[in-house]
């Protein structure tokens, strides 16, 4: 028996068809500001569990149930990934980047990308010299976003602009999808596309059940997040809904080198993290946290106490404010090519999403004072 007729068996909401997307899904390329084609990807698995949909103008898609309802509930993932963007070619022929989102120079080195033009994807590496000639001790060089670069096998100026290549073009990793035991899974990007499968599999779950929800259900799938929240920004004001259920990945702090007492303690494989900041609302706290007790879905708890760093203080902020939760995957090695997650914690948060949703309506009790 293979891995994925032992997935199809396990989970409630992962099949051959939904590893699929995610595979697929994860392997599309999506930078901040270029996400057309994970978009494409994502919608294409999506529509067949909404009713209609919805693009803005720089990308965004809405896939909506229930149009015609006046109460609106959003259930959000951001799509983009981090990249880096072409800023300086040298005479002979050397590439420098600027970062798009929140690259990590140090794991730039030895590292093959693609750069988008549009003659299509050109194959390059980051290059890097060799440990025998950097130096020694206190002098010796160490990746840098100033000093890293790319090769593309050019000797000049010229002969990378004749591939297409000039400034601003986008460069990602060519890394992707490799499952690596039953419950294992890594690639580049679950940051946070792996939130976009979440919500996907929230709306076949539903669709699948048969489940009549008495509210508008909004799936979004944002863009921009990675540099300042500004799909969710955007989309917020122009969809004004009554509450947001916000998807993201969190850290697993339990690998070497991260301190707990800072970080929190929270583990890939122990369920769905809820977190606790004044951007959730209180009442939309209790009732994910209710859900997860009552349903027995394992759940672990987090703590931010000013921003949350994900689409949750775009939305929250929003309009006259907009009561918001935030649900998070475990995830290791944040924005790395090797970001690493369990289908377990996927499933659950699955699971513990679509149950919240059949607890919300029009006449949920979002005043304090009440």
């Amino acid at each position: 028996m293979d891995l994925i007729d032992t997935i199809t068996m396990k989970y409630k909401n992962i099949g051959k068809k939904e590893l699929a997307f995610f595979e697929k899904y994860i392997n599309t390329y999506s930078p901040t500001g270029y996400e057309t084609e994970g978009q494409k990807v994502w919608l294409d698995f999506v529509k067949d569990y909404i009713d209609t949909y919805e693009v803005d103008d720089y990308g965004t898609v809405v896939g909506i149930v229930n149009p015609e309802e006046k109460f609106k509930v959003v259930i959000e993932a951001h799509a983009d990934e981090i990249s880096w963007v072409v800023h300086h070619i040298t005479d002979n022929g050397f590439i420098y980047v600027k970062r798009n989102g929140g690259m990590d120079p140090i794991i730039a080195p030895s590292m093959r990308v693609v750069l988008h033009t549009k003659k299509g994807l050109v194959p390059a590496v980051f290059g890097w010299p060799a440990i025998h000639t950097r130096g020694a001790g206190a002098k010796q060089e160490y990746p840098k976003a100033e000093n890293v670069f790319i090769d593309a096998g050019c000797s000049s100026r010229e002969e990378v602009e004749k591939l297409g290549i000039h400034i601003g073009c986008i460069a990602t990793y060519q890394d992707e999808f490799l499952q690596l035991s039953e419950k294992v899974v890594t690639g580049r990007a679950m940051d946070n596309r792996v939130g976009g499968v979440l919500i996907a599999l929230v709306a076949k779950r539903l669709k699948e059940e048969g489940v009549k929800l008495p509210f508008g259900l909004y799936v979004v799938n944002s863009v921009q997040e990675e540099i300042g929240l500004r799909g969710a920004q955007m989309i917020a004001h122009r969809i004004k809904p009554d509450c947001a259920f916000i998807t993201d990945v969190g850290h697993d702090t339990n690998t070497p080198m991260i301190n707990k007492f800072r970080e929190g303690d929270f583990k890939m494989g122990k369920g769905p993290i809820v977190t606790y900041a004044p951007a959730v609302h209180n009442h939309m706290l209790d009732l994910v946290l209710d859900t997860a007790e009552e349903k027995k879905i394992p759940f672990q708890r987090d703590v931010a106490t000013r921003g949350t760093g994900t689409d949750t203080d775009a939305f929250a902020y929003s309009n006259s404010g907009v009561p918001s939760a935030l649900i998070t995957i475990p995830l290791r090695y944040m924005h790395t090519t090797v970001e690493t997650l369990s289908l377990e914690d996927l499933d659950n948060a699955v699971t513990l999403l679509a149950e919240c949703l059949k607890k919300m309506s029009p006449d949920f009790n979002f005043k304090y004072l009440s």
